[in-house]
């Protein structure tokens, strides 16, 4: 038997929460700001959702998957290609945050240094930020790169979320022992949030039960 895409299955949004997500991703998503330093970041406003994970976890490809578009945010083969902290308006009622893959990099140590310290001081002190997502590849599960980046979160009781990735590219049978793997993990953190997502940009397995999600910390719709 298949998967349900929300782990555990009593999570997966009902359809009218589907149809909110839905209508909330076919909202224009423009570029705002790209980030290298402390100074450029974008002022508070909208609730924030952040996207964080391992260098070539599928950050950009998620983004895009969600948003129905393609070019949005850059994809790469190369890890580390992603070297500042993207922000995009989503129909003026939230803000998506792709941000550097941590772990291995092509760019020099001094660069990877720079772009990870801010990217633990927006993790630790954004006043707006509502949940981050954390993606991890279904291939290989959690790893050791992983876990700082969730006692950090634990500590600052930042909530987030964990969302695997590239579920098409991995057996039932495997898929089924890693989210029980992860799913392990998350029941010991502080900030985790319970509902594990199963996701895939290739075939769109997940993603309109992930946009429910994010629809629900979204701030409300304009009044007409």
């Amino acid at each position: 038997m298949a998967l349900a895409v929300v782990h555990p299955p009593a999570e997966a949004p009902e359809a009218e929460a589907e149809e909110a997500g839905r209508l909330l991703f076919a909202q224009p998503c423009a570029f705002v700001a790209g980030a290298t330093g402390d100074g450029a970041l974008p002022g508070d406003g909208l609730p924030e959702i952040a996207f964080a994970g391992r260098s070539n976890v599928g950050k950009s490809s998620l983004v895009n998957a969600l948003t129905g578009r393609s070019t949005l945010a850059r994809v790469s083969r190369t890890p580390g290609r992603t070297q500042q902290l993207n922000f995009f308006d989503l129909g003026q009622r939230l803000t998506l945050v792709d941000l550097p893959g941590y772990g291995f990099a092509q760019a020099a140590k001094r660069e990877v240094a720079a772009w990870t310290g801010l990217t633990r001081r927006y993790l630790r002190g954004r006043a707006g930020l509502r949940r981050v997502l954390l993606l991890v590849d279904a291939r290989h599960g959690l790893k050791d790169a992983d876990r700082p980046i969730m006692d950090m979160l634990d500590e600052v009781a930042v909530s987030y979320q964990l969302v695997l990735t590239k579920t098409d590219a991995v057996k039932p049978a495997e898929l089924a022992a890693c989210v029980e793997a992860v799913a392990a993990e998350a029941r010991r953190r502080t900030a985790a949030h319970p509902a594990i997502h199963l996701t895939s940009a290739r075939d769109g397995g997940g993603i309109a039960a992930l946009r429910a999600a994010l629809a629900a910390l979204a701030a409300p719709a304009p009044a007409r």
